[in-house]
């Protein structure tokens, strides 16, 4: 018991002066994403902005909306409007399958579902594999936070808070 004791004061007082033999790319932040497809392409976003996956229940149309948000739907009491990414990319609808769901999303008070094609997996990237995205893309794309390097892929990170503004 008293080995224990002393192994943990000598791992606090390595802590507390730092480990010299710590690589500096060791310390580099991780970002979490939960990686899903729209389309042919492989899409993130922060896995902080997600409350919950759900498969597609039911929703109601709203009028004077653009086709992109194909309504609301009620999530245990509580009714969220729902977007469709295909749609929101300029993507042709797609009919409903076993692998889509819905992505429920938060940025600070606003919640809604993004309707998605399919899930990948929860993807671990290094903060220095995040690349800006390319100035040519920008102008008209305000959607993508960057481009995430993975093994030999390419993954587009989303703006949750840009999906989410109202421009209609």
């Amino acid at each position: 018991m008293q080995r224990d004791a002393m192994a943990l004061k000598e791992l606090f007082e390595k802590q507390k002066k730092g480990d010299k033999d710590e690589k500096p790319e060791d310390n580099e932040e991780i970002l979490q994403f939960i990686g899903f497809i729209i389309g042919n392409e492989e899409y993130a976003i922060p896995i902080l902005n997600i409350l919950e996956i759900v498969k597609p229940i039911g929703y109601t149309r709203v009028p004077e909306t653009p086709n992109y948000v194909l309504g609301v739907f009620n999530l245990r009491g509580n009714v969220f409007p729902l977007i469709s990414l295909r749609l929101k990319f300029g993507l042709p609808a797609e009919k409903l399958n076993k692998d889509m769901r819905y992505l429920v999303v938060r940025h600070n008070d606003q919640i809604a579902g993004f309707f998605i094609d399919r899930l990948t997996e929860a993807i671990r990237i290094k903060q220095s594999d995040i690349d800006p995205v390319p100035e040519t893309l920008l102008e008209n794309n305000q959607l993508i936070f960057g481009i995430g390097k993975r093994e030999d892929k390419l993954v587009s990170i989303l703006k949750v808070e840009e999906i989410l503004k109202k421009d209609f």
